[in-house]
């Protein structure tokens, strides 16, 4: 369930669009046209929206792993891309 308007948000958020939900999972991927293999760039999905961005990128070819939040710790750079 999404946080009311009048609450603050969660620390970490999901990365879908107009979603405000409380991420869960944490999508990491790149773009090896971009960005060395060892560079991950990271999406945060509730999970609601897991399936649906890890979809978008894996169509791209760009998703390399997916993990629940607890399990990775993000700097503050990272929570959005």
């Amino acid at each position: 369930m999404a946080p009311e308007l009048h609450e603050p948000a969660p620390d970490l958020v999901c990365s879908a669009r107009g979603c405000r939900s409380g991420a869960a999972h944490s999508l990491r991927w790149n773009n090896p046209r971009l960005h060395t293999p060892e560079r991950r760039k990271t999406w945060l999905a509730c999970d609601e929206h897991r399936e649906h961005l890890s979809a978008h990128l894996q169509v791209r070819g760009f998703l390399r792993e997916v993990e629940a939040v607890e399990a990775a710790p993000l700097a503050a750079s990272q929570r959005t891309a």
